[in-house]
């Protein structure tokens, strides 16, 4: 990599408005992996659209992001970061205007579907762009700050859904992404300085094989709780996207220039971070899945007032943000990671224990605000932690494939908790839900209590060296 490609841009306004322009993006990908929870009854009424409709509606979303995270980073290092970033949100913007007048179910899915692609250029290459524009010496703060509204928007999902429904129509959950993509693609291109990753062509053959793997493993985990987990129709896409992951680590092993040298996992903190990402979305996000319907199931709240009760949850990141930033870079990320990961292992196993069809909200505020704490402090430092641990020029595939572990983690979450839950208990009656909710959070509480150990395994003095360092320049076999 050249030192024009690796030295970060130094003007003031520049950092602004590509701090702006990463910021909103990622806020506007991120707020849409949730927001649709809240509006499915509408979109059932309104589209005639049945369970599995439904279903997919949601999934499709998640399907295309995780399958196509490497894919983004791997374009954008080759083709131009700001080039296929804009190309993300210009995707982005046009998927949503088509699910806005989506006249039936099946064009609303092809439209999350399209959602997913375009989100899956913007959340990697929105970190490596904003990593390269600010000084090392700003980095903290300003991915603090990033990881902070990556939170808040995925946290913020629900209630936003539940306030358009409830104050409008389920297409306007769609529509307010078409102004803000209108402004931020033309801001992009001209305000966001252009960069490429150090390899000069795409690896085609790791591409398709890691996305086709990452596409059979997701396929079948979505499919697992709906089909059984021991049918065809689900062995057998998880087997074949295993088998094509093998064959991806066995190419990229021996690829001159591979998309994801697999050299970057004998970076102990990379992987260590990597895993407890996955774990932390398994366990969190699949809760938050069954949560949010326990609000307005059991409890008999609207989408707009659960969404508001969980607020203390939810809005924490913006409470949390601006200590942590500093904090991280005084301490390290790595302490604030482990802390976040128990805190929200504590906030779920709160939520367990006090479960049941007649618990007050009182009783249940110690829980969320656990769990807003413990999101906010694993989100705010990672973004750092994760470009100061790996080399400059890998950044872009060290984010994507952070990310798609991530993404991974929170399907698996949803669909092993859902299984859980529906082995225990159902819909049946209120307390038959809560039946079934106590033993899936438990679920939660393991898959975060062990992803805080496992961010235990970042080496300590590596990890909060590197965070404070002038630049990320960690060797990769370390």
């Amino acid at each position: 990599m050249s030192q024009q490609q690796a030295r970060p841009a130094t003007g003031s306004r520049t950092v602004l408005w590509t701090f702006l322009a990463s910021s909103f993006a990622l806020f506007m990908a991120s707020l849409d992996n949730l927001v649709v929870t809240t509006a499915l009854p509408s979109i059932r009424e309104d589209l005639d659209a049945g369970i599995s409709e439904l279903e997919w509606t949601v999934n499709a979303y998640t399907l295309s992001f995780a399958v196509l995270l490497m894919l983004g980073a791997a374009l954008g290092d080759r083709f131009g970061r700001r080039r296929i970033f804009a190309t993300g949100i210009g995707i982005f913007t046009v998927a949503s205007a088509i699910a806005a007048i989506a006249p039936n179910s099946e064009t609303l899915i092809v439209a999350r579907a399209l959602q997913g692609a375009g989100a899956a250029a913007i959340l990697p290459l929105s970190l490596t762009i904003l990593t390269r524009a600010v000084a090392p010496e700003k980095r903290p703060m300003a991915l603090g700050l990033w990881g902070g509204i990556n939170g808040l928007a995925v946290a913020l999902g629900p209630l936003v859904g539940g306030a358009v429904v409830e104050h409008g129509s389920w297409q306007w959950i769609f529509w307010l992404n078409v102004p803000l993509g209108l402004i931020l693609v033309p801001l992009t291109l001209l305000r966001v300085d252009e960069s490429h990753g150090p390899n000069s062509r795409l690896d085609l053959v790791g591409t398709v094989l890691v996305s086709l793997g990452l596409l059979g493993l997701v396929f079948g985990l979505v499919r697992g709780e709906g089909h059984g987990w021991s049918s065809a129709g689900v062995i057998a896409p998880i087997a074949v996207g295993v088998a094509l992951i093998a064959a991806f680590v066995g190419y990229e092993r021996r690829a001159a220039q591979p998309m994801l040298p697999m050299a970057i996992f004998r970076n102990r903190a990379f992987t260590a971070l990597t895993f407890s990402g996955l774990l932390m979305f398994a366990g969190v996000f699949g809760s938050i899945f069954l949560l949010t319907q326990y609000l307005q199931g059991v409890q008999g709240y609207s989408p707009l007032d659960a969404g508001l009760r969980i607020l203390p949850w939810t809005m924490m990141p913006v409470v949390i943000a601006p200590l942590a930033g500093p904090l991280s870079a005084r301490i390290g990320g790595r302490p604030l990671v482990v802390a976040g990961l128990a805190l929200s292992a504590a906030g779920l196993a709160w939520f367990a224990l006090t479960a049941s069809t007649d618990v007050t909200y009182a009783q249940q505020i110690p829980a969320l605000i656990l769990s807003g704490l413990g999101m906010s402090l694993y989100f705010i430092p990672t973004a750092s932690l994760l470009m100061s641990v790996v080399r400059t020029d890998q950044q872009g595939v060290a984010s994507g494939a952070n990310n798609a572990m991530r993404e991974l983690g929170g399907v698996l979450g949803v669909a092993v908790l859902a299984s859980v839950f529906g082995g225990n208990g159902g819909f049946g009656s209120p307390q038959s839900f809560v039946d079934g909710l106590v033993p899936a959070l438990w679920v939660g509480v393991a898959l975060a209590g062990v992803g805080s150990v496992t961010a235990a395994l970042i080496p300590r003095v590596h990890a909060d060296a590197a965070t404070r360092a002038p630049a990320p320049k960690v060797p990769i076999g370390v």
